[in-house]
């Protein structure tokens, strides 16, 4: 079963200020107790919300889209949610947190199989739009309320959106660059511009980021230029980057600089130019995502940095969000900190989205102790392998090495 036709929108019931106006306020104990600056890495302030999570009924599903376009989904969402809900006092059976793997047809059944089992509150992070907004009508119409995790539904009938400032993720990926530009002595940048799946809402407000910033610097994101290469449409998988890349390397082989909007994709890359006798700190690629392999290439010099977005953040916000909803409480204004705006909004949808939005940090390899390691995103030990991969049949550097070099431990 596949969405992608504007009838099917036409469901979409009108929410978000009414639903908000009629859930009472809670009590201003616990309104000061949790906020959008109280998470933590150590999840303590999820036990604010056991009188809350007492006064709930029916269940919570989250719904997260797939496996390929970022690790992030069972690396770092799928356990900080259980743990988040767990610490908040829900019991297993009060919460459920599934993996579309990349269907839209599974993620629309997913959410109805939810619902049927006694689902009050989705936490829907959509494949695409139009996915995501054939679920929220459905849920809408069953008295079911959403919250669009991390990507914004676009036309949707979501309650709340909860993420990170996305625009102000895709500036960081573009000072990144210009950054990288400068410390890895690029002469003469020719510098390859990739996005996301135009599908996805979040790519788009990446891209907005990164495009002001290079635009800025006298790179033309609009049409490319003798020092600015386009890739054609975007993409969120890794093997279609690559195939991506390599056409736009044959074609222009002056590419020296890569604006790649994840790890995912800039890592398949990677390893291609290495097979090509790619040197360190030649080449700078950019990422988000903070995952292992990504920092692995950062601390070895093959990738310049990465926005790290604190999932554990992102995941105790979402959960809060829906404890409150769950029990048919406004959630405190310290955690509904913004709106977002529905570009695509119609009079049966809402386009000022209350939101709870975070901040996120460009991480280069001399931060990474600070950060990621600090807050146990990833471990040491898994970084600072003994031994990384051959390159090209010789022996490269182990990460172990790096790790000593940038003080990693």
């Amino acid at each position: 079963m596949k969405f992608k036709t504007a009838r099917t929108l036409a469901s979409v019931a009108l929410v978000g200020s009414f639903v908000t106006a009629m859930l009472p306020s809670v009590s201003s104990a616990s309104a000061g107790a949790v906020s959008d600056k109280t998470f933590n890495t150590s999840f303590s302030t999820m036990r604010f919300l056991k009188h809350i999570a007492a006064k709930g009924k029916g269940s919570i599903a989250v719904i997260l889209p797939d496996t390929v376009t970022s690790t992030r989904y069972t690396e770092f969402d799928a356990p900080y949610l259980k743990k988040a809900f767990l610490m908040a006092g829900l019991k297993g059976n009060q919460f459920t947190i599934q993996n579309a793997q990349g269907s839209d047809t599974t993620q629309y059944t997913d959410a109805q199989a939810a619902i049927a089992r006694g689902a009050k509150v989705l936490v829907l992070d959509p494949l695409d739009s139009t996915t995501g907004a054939v679920i929220e009508a459905y849920a809408k119409a069953r008295g079911v309320k959403v919250i669009d995790y991390d990507r914004l539904t676009l036309g949707g009938a979501r309650s709340y959106y909860v993420s990170f400032n996305n625009v102000a993720v895709g500036t960081l990926i573009g000072k990144g660059m210009l950054s990288c530009l400068s410390a890895w002595n690029v002469k003469n940048p020719v510098v390859y511009v990739m996005k996301g799946a135009p599908t996805d809402n979040n790519a788009t407000l990446f891209a907005q980021g990164y495009d002001a910033v290079l635009n800025g610097a006298g790179y033309n994101t609009k049409s490319g230029s003798s020092n600015t290469v386009l890739e054609n449409v975007g993409t969120w998988t890794p093997s279609v980057a690559l195939t991506d890349f390599q056409g736009a390397y044959t074609a222009n082989s002056k590419i020296n600089a890569v604006v790649t909007p994840n790890d995912e994709n800039a890592a398949p890359i990677i390893s291609y130019l290495q097979s090509k006798g790619l040197k360190p700190q030649t080449i700078p690629f950019t990422g988000q995502d903070a995952t292992l392999t990504g920092f692995q290439n950062i601390i070895s010099g093959y990738q310049c940095g990465t926005v790290y977005k604190p999932i554990w953040l992102e995941a105790q916000a979402a959960a809060a969000l829906a404890i409150y909803l769950r029990a048919g409480i406004r959630p405190p204004a310290g955690l509904v900190n913004g709106v977002s705006t529905d570009s695509v909004a119609t009079i049966n949808s809402l386009k000022k989205v209350p939101s709870v939005l975070l901040t996120a940090e460009w991480v280069t390899a001399s931060s990474v102790e600070k950060t990621v390691i600090k807050d146990k995103v990833i471990k040491a030990s898994a970084l600072c392998t003994s031994a990384s991969p051959t390159v090209a049949g010789s022996p490269q550097p182990t990460y172990a090495q790096d790790c000593s070099t940038y003080g990693i431990k």
